[in-house]
């Protein structure tokens, strides 16, 4: 663990061997586990959950109460809602045009690309060794299926599968696929809340 003041608050969790460095910012309640890494000026809300070997990159932002769980990877300049979840071997990435090296055989320095991130909204959940291919935003508390690879903007409450990603329904905020009523009217079965469709696009009554 890199040394900082800040992983030693009481209020903080950062369990041996993770490695965190003294420039991010977390705050209290969130937990950082094992082989995990946090690096320099990412900014962690409260109560979150960083797993096993997961990757935080240098300025990412995540929101209050995110689970990145065991061997997530998220890459800077990523930023994620309140509420999100990452699951276990999800990628969101940040080349938009991935080389090595530069045209000219050089390994490639910061310098020599932009990195461009994925903005996932409150409450998304991102299925285990699904990808982002970013520069893409997940939409308020859609669902990537697990293994999807997502290539364009999710909407928000969006279900998304395949490769590329495409959506096959809606959720609710619980996660489960709404049951539609017609004229397009959805009903949460777990929660009963309601929800309409209109332009391809779906809101909270």
């Amino acid at each position: 663990m890199t040394d900082s003041v800040q992983p030693h608050r009481d209020d903080v969790f950062v369990a041996p061997g993770a490695d965190v460095d003294v420039c991010a910012t977390i705050q209290p309640g969130t937990k950082i586990w094992h082989l995990a890494q946090v690096r320099e000026n990412a900014r962690l809300g409260r109560d979150c959950v960083i797993g096993r070997g997961a990757y935080v990159g240098p300025g990412v932002r995540l929101g209050d109460n995110v689970k990145v769980q065991n061997y997530g990877l998220v890459y800077e300049p990523a930023v994620l809602g309140d509420g999100v979840f990452v699951g276990p071997a999800a990628v969101l990435t940040n080349d938009e045009y991935p080389r090595a090296v530069t045209p000219e055989g050089r390994l490639k320095g910061n310098d020599d690309w932009t990195a461009v991130g994925v903005t996932v909204g409150e409450g998304a959940a991102i299925g285990a060794r699904a990808v982002c291919v970013a520069p893409v935003t997940v939409g308020r508390w859609a669902l990537v299926a697990a293994g999807a690879v997502v290539t364009k903007d999710v909407p928000d409450f969006a279900l998304v599968v395949g490769v590329p990603a495409r959506r096959v329904g809606w959720v609710g905020r619980a996660g489960e696929p709404l049951a539609d009523k017609g004229d397009g009217r959805f009903v949460c079965p777990r929660t009963g809340r309601e929800y309409r469709e209109s332009g391809g696009v779906l809101t909270e009554v």
